[in-house]
Protein backbone atom coordinates (compact mmCIF):
# COMPACT_ATOMS: atom_id res chain seq x y z
CA UNK A 1 0.00 0.00 0.00
CA UNK A 2 1.29 3.48 -0.67
CA UNK A 3 -0.46 6.67 1.42
CA UNK A 4 0.43 9.91 0.38
CA UNK A 5 -0.60 13.39 1.59
CA UNK A 6 -0.91 15.61 -1.24
CA UNK A 7 -1.37 18.75 0.55
CA UNK A 8 -0.41 19.63 4.22
CA UNK A 9 -0.84 23.27 6.16
CA UNK A 10 -0.23 24.21 9.26
CA UNK A 11 -0.66 27.35 10.88
CA UNK A 12 0.91 28.36 14.59
CA UNK A 13 0.02 31.20 15.10
CA UNK A 14 2.06 32.69 18.10
CA UNK A 15 2.12 35.93 19.85
CA UNK A 16 5.38 36.74 18.20
CA UNK A 17 5.22 35.19 14.83
CA UNK A 18 3.45 33.46 12.17
CA UNK A 19 4.56 30.04 10.79
CA UNK A 20 2.89 28.47 7.68
CA UNK A 21 4.33 25.30 6.87
CA UNK A 22 3.51 23.34 3.81
CA UNK A 23 4.32 19.91 3.27
CA UNK A 24 3.63 17.91 -0.09
CA UNK A 25 3.89 14.52 -0.95
CA UNK A 26 4.82 12.95 2.10
CA UNK A 27 4.65 9.35 1.28
CA UNK A 28 4.59 5.94 3.39
CA UNK A 29 5.03 2.99 1.52
CA UNK A 30 3.94 -0.28 3.49
CA UNK A 31 4.64 -3.78 2.25
CA UNK A 32 3.47 -6.80 4.45
CA UNK A 33 6.12 -9.62 4.58
CA UNK A 34 3.61 -11.96 6.02
CA UNK A 35 0.52 -12.15 7.53
CA UNK A 36 0.90 -10.68 10.95
CA UNK A 37 4.08 -8.85 9.71
CA UNK A 38 4.55 -5.07 7.92
CA UNK A 39 7.24 -3.18 7.08
CA UNK A 40 7.38 0.78 6.45
CA UNK A 41 8.98 3.15 4.56
CA UNK A 42 7.88 7.17 5.02
CA UNK A 43 9.83 10.08 3.57
CA UNK A 44 8.83 13.56 2.71
CA UNK A 45 10.02 15.25 -0.78
CA UNK A 46 9.26 19.25 -0.21
CA UNK A 47 8.45 21.41 2.63
CA UNK A 48 7.85 25.02 2.94
CA UNK A 49 8.40 27.30 5.83
CA UNK A 50 7.38 30.53 6.21
CA UNK A 51 8.08 32.63 9.30
CA UNK A 52 6.42 36.38 9.44
CA UNK A 53 8.21 38.06 12.48
CA UNK A 54 5.30 40.55 13.86
CA UNK A 55 7.08 43.08 15.78
CA UNK A 56 9.44 43.65 12.64
CA UNK A 57 7.42 42.37 9.78
CA UNK A 58 10.28 40.91 8.50
CA UNK A 59 9.46 37.54 6.54
CA UNK A 60 11.69 34.13 6.30
CA UNK A 61 11.13 30.91 4.12
CA UNK A 62 13.25 27.70 3.84
CA UNK A 63 12.13 24.94 2.31
CA UNK A 64 13.98 20.91 1.54
CA UNK A 65 13.28 17.72 1.97
CA UNK A 66 12.38 15.58 4.85
CA UNK A 67 13.77 12.33 6.83
CA UNK A 68 13.09 9.31 6.77
CA UNK A 69 11.04 6.99 8.66
CA UNK A 70 11.80 3.47 9.11
CA UNK A 71 9.41 1.09 10.80
CA UNK A 72 8.29 -2.71 11.72
CA UNK A 73 4.27 -3.30 12.45
CA UNK A 74 3.91 -6.58 14.22
CA UNK A 75 0.81 -8.24 15.09
CA UNK A 76 0.05 -10.01 18.45
CA UNK A 77 -3.14 -11.27 17.88
CA UNK A 78 -3.20 -12.55 14.45
CA UNK A 79 -3.85 -11.79 11.20
CA UNK A 80 -6.08 -8.39 11.41
CA UNK A 81 -5.67 -9.00 15.60
CA UNK A 82 -6.58 -6.07 17.90
CA UNK A 83 -3.32 -4.84 18.98
CA UNK A 84 -0.05 -4.73 17.36
CA UNK A 85 3.99 -3.34 18.60
CA UNK A 86 5.52 -0.94 15.95
CA UNK A 87 9.34 0.09 16.41
CA UNK A 88 10.23 2.64 14.12
CA UNK A 89 13.89 5.21 13.69
CA UNK A 90 13.62 8.73 11.72
CA UNK A 91 16.61 9.30 9.93
CA UNK A 92 18.14 12.93 9.30
CA UNK A 93 17.95 13.04 5.65
CA UNK A 94 15.92 16.32 5.70
CA UNK A 95 17.11 19.74 5.36
CA UNK A 96 17.07 22.47 8.27
CA UNK A 97 13.85 23.46 7.01
CA UNK A 98 12.20 20.28 7.14
CA UNK A 99 14.76 18.16 9.11
CA UNK A 100 14.92 17.21 12.55
CA UNK A 101 18.38 17.53 12.17
CA UNK A 102 19.58 13.93 14.28
CA UNK A 103 18.16 10.93 14.20
CA UNK A 104 15.39 9.73 16.76
CA UNK A 105 13.89 6.50 17.29
CA UNK A 106 10.33 5.08 19.47
CA UNK A 107 7.84 2.36 19.43
CA UNK A 108 3.99 2.85 19.16
CA UNK A 109 1.54 0.18 20.21
CA UNK A 110 -1.80 0.43 18.33
CA UNK A 111 -4.81 -1.15 19.73
CA UNK A 112 -8.21 -1.43 18.40
CA UNK A 113 -11.75 -2.43 19.57
CA UNK A 114 -15.17 -3.23 17.83
CA UNK A 115 -17.77 -1.47 19.67
CA UNK A 116 -20.54 -3.16 16.97
CA UNK A 117 -22.79 -1.35 14.47
CA UNK A 118 -19.11 -1.08 12.85
CA UNK A 119 -18.10 1.47 15.35
CA UNK A 120 -14.46 1.21 16.16
CA UNK A 121 -12.30 2.60 18.56
CA UNK A 122 -8.55 2.86 18.60
CA UNK A 123 -5.79 3.72 20.68
CA UNK A 124 -2.20 4.38 19.88
CA UNK A 125 0.20 5.00 22.65
CA UNK A 126 3.66 5.94 22.01
CA UNK A 127 7.01 6.72 23.13
CA UNK A 128 10.03 8.21 21.19
CA UNK A 129 13.64 9.66 21.91
CA UNK A 130 12.92 13.23 19.78
CA UNK A 131 15.75 14.87 18.76
CA UNK A 132 15.92 17.83 20.55
CA UNK A 133 14.99 21.70 19.49
CA UNK A 134 18.82 22.09 19.16
CA UNK A 135 19.36 19.79 16.56
CA UNK A 136 21.75 17.64 18.65
CA UNK A 137 20.75 14.83 21.05
CA UNK A 138 17.64 13.40 22.46
CA UNK A 139 14.70 13.41 25.10
CA UNK A 140 11.63 12.09 26.11
CA UNK A 141 8.59 12.05 24.33
CA UNK A 142 5.33 10.44 25.11
CA UNK A 143 1.33 10.62 24.14
CA UNK A 144 -1.47 8.79 23.18
CA UNK A 145 -4.09 8.99 20.04
CA UNK A 146 -7.87 8.20 20.47
CA UNK A 147 -10.66 8.04 18.04
CA UNK A 148 -13.53 6.90 16.99
CA UNK A 149 -14.13 5.59 13.28
CA UNK A 150 -18.05 4.99 12.27
CA UNK A 151 -19.15 4.21 8.35
CA UNK A 152 -21.67 7.26 7.10
CA UNK A 153 -22.23 5.46 3.65
CA UNK A 154 -21.13 2.27 2.11
CA UNK A 155 -18.00 4.21 0.54
CA UNK A 156 -17.47 7.07 3.84
CA UNK A 157 -16.02 6.82 6.82
CA UNK A 158 -15.83 9.52 9.86
CA UNK A 159 -13.63 9.61 12.19
CA UNK A 160 -13.11 11.59 15.47
CA UNK A 161 -9.49 11.66 17.54
CA UNK A 162 -8.14 13.50 20.73
CA UNK A 163 -4.52 13.27 21.46
CA UNK A 164 -2.25 14.30 23.88
CA UNK A 165 1.85 14.30 23.51
CA UNK A 166 4.17 15.46 26.31
CA UNK A 167 7.71 16.90 25.24
CA UNK A 168 10.31 16.93 27.84
CA UNK A 169 12.71 19.01 25.66
CA UNK A 170 15.86 20.60 27.43
CA UNK A 171 14.81 23.63 26.48
CA UNK A 172 11.20 23.66 27.51
CA UNK A 173 8.71 21.11 28.35
CA UNK A 174 5.27 21.10 26.94
CA UNK A 175 2.14 19.79 26.66
CA UNK A 176 0.23 19.63 23.33
CA UNK A 177 -3.29 18.72 22.84
CA UNK A 178 -5.26 18.21 19.55
CA UNK A 179 -8.60 17.07 18.17
CA UNK A 180 -8.58 16.41 14.84
CA UNK A 181 -11.99 14.92 11.97
CA UNK A 182 -11.31 12.98 9.00
CA UNK A 183 -13.31 11.86 5.98
CA UNK A 184 -12.21 8.73 3.88
CA UNK A 185 -14.52 8.24 0.69
CA UNK A 186 -13.62 4.61 -0.88
CA UNK A 187 -13.00 4.56 -4.56
CA UNK A 188 -13.64 1.18 -5.74
CA UNK A 189 -11.68 -1.82 -3.12
CA UNK A 190 -8.03 -0.48 -3.38
CA UNK A 191 -8.30 3.24 -3.21
CA UNK A 192 -9.13 6.01 -0.57
CA UNK A 193 -9.11 9.97 -0.43
CA UNK A 194 -8.46 11.46 2.72
CA UNK A 195 -9.21 14.96 3.93
CA UNK A 196 -9.20 16.22 7.85
CA UNK A 197 -8.61 19.27 10.19
CA UNK A 198 -6.43 18.62 13.27
CA UNK A 199 -7.02 21.66 15.98
CA UNK A 200 -4.84 22.79 18.82
CA UNK A 201 -6.20 22.71 21.91
CA UNK A 202 -4.13 24.80 24.08
CA UNK A 203 -1.15 27.43 23.81
CA UNK A 204 1.64 24.74 23.51
CA UNK A 205 -0.04 23.69 20.31
CA UNK A 206 -0.31 24.43 16.72
CA UNK A 207 -3.34 26.25 16.00
CA UNK A 208 -4.72 24.04 12.65
CA UNK A 209 -3.56 21.83 10.00
CA UNK A 210 -6.04 20.47 7.21
CA UNK A 211 -4.44 17.75 4.73
CA UNK A 212 -5.64 16.01 1.72
CA UNK A 213 -4.58 12.84 0.61
CA UNK A 214 -4.89 9.39 -0.98
CA UNK A 215 -3.91 6.11 -0.43
CA UNK A 216 -4.02 3.11 -3.03
CA UNK A 217 -3.54 -0.81 -1.91
CA UNK A 218 -1.67 -3.18 -4.25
Amino acid sequence: MVETGLIDWTLDNAPDARTDTTILGDTTIRIGLGSTTEAQVGWTPYGHVRVRDKTTGLVSRSSGIGDVTLAVRQGLAGPNGLIAVQPYVTLPTGSSATGAGDWSAGIIVPVGFDLGHDIQLSLSPQIEATVDASGSGRHLSYGSVAGLSAPLTKTLTGTVEVQAIRDEDPSGKTTQLFQSASLAWMLGKNTQFDVGEVAGLNSDSPDIELYFGIARRF
